[in-house]
């Protein structure tokens, strides 16, 4: 079994990406003393996850805890390693779009994670980790991936205001501690900005890896970075224009590929 379990668990626009592109670029490095799971491991477990958090469904939180201690049983044996379980899905969808409004459905979540876990290694350590953001920060970033990623069509200041409880991390924490009986870190992306890994150095610092292995770790370039604002609103102005879904769809991806094209 391992010798410790790590869930990061988000959240989504705090920097998960580049922790995870650190992670998948070292892999071979850290694999003698860390095991590690990412999301694209995960989809089957992403789906309901994603799907707890829309419709808070018993019958979907079941299936999201059923999929992750699945996921506990096909664990390889790693005597001694940690494990690091890295997905802002965990936490459910990112909010902004409809009537999923915050991250309410993570304290549930979390708790049928944990239980998963104390069920099959009852006395292993547990740590979960969060990322946050600066509210501001955060709901500009969460609204221009909702732009690129989705139909909204929602002015920036009306998103902000409707969203704006989904910015306020500290009360998703404090509810996560009181469901679960595990600590729980989290760091904000602003302090992470001098750190050699960025993001993804407060998460090694819960994996317990010797320090001679930690130095080795390469640096990653910042990933999934915002596209430029005058693309950003060609994209939102494609929204507005095309309620069919494929010419949405294709009207993006065109103006998408002149951006690379042009980057």
């Amino acid at each position: 079994m391992p010798g410790k379990i790590i869930i990061h668990a988000g959240f989504h626009k705090t920097g998960t990406s580049s922790v995870q592109q650190v992670l998948r670029a070292n892999r071979p490095l850290l694999q003698p003393e860390l095991a590690m799971r990412l999301k694209g491991q995960m989809q089957d477990l992403m789906h309901a996850t994603r799907g707890y958090s829309t419709w808070r469904d018993d019958l979907t939180l079941v299936k999201a805890a059923t999929r992750f201690g699945a996921l506990l049983d096909d664990l390889v044996a790693m005597p001694k390693r940690a494990l690091l379980l890295s997905a802002e899905e965990f936490s459910g969808h990112m909010p902004g779009r409809g009537d999923l409004a915050d991250y309410s459905a993570a304290p549930i979540l979390l708790s049928r994670y944990c239980a998963e876990i104390t069920a099959r290694f009852p006395n292993i350590e547990q740590v979960i980790y969060f990322s946050t953001r600066a509210p501001e920060s955060w709901l500009q970033s969460a609204y221009w991936e909702h732009v690129k990623s989705s139909s909204m069509t929602l002015d920036y200041d009306v998103f902000a205001k409707t969203y704006e409880n989904a910015a306020e991390f500290e009360p998703i924490l404090k509810a996560v501690r009181k469901q679960v009986n595990v600590a729980v870190h989290h760091t904000a992306l602003e302090d992470c900005r001098d750190l050699r890994l960025g993001p993804a150095d407060p998460v090694f610092d819960l994996c317990d890896m010797s320090p001679s292995l930690r130095e080795k770790i390469v640096p990653q370039p910042i990933h999934n970075e915002r596209l430029d604002k005058t693309v950003l609103l060609a994209l939102l102005e494609a929204n507005r224009a095309y309620a069919d879904h494929y010419e949405r769809k294709a009207a993006k991806q065109i103006i998408l590929a002149e951006a690379q094209k042009n980057d």
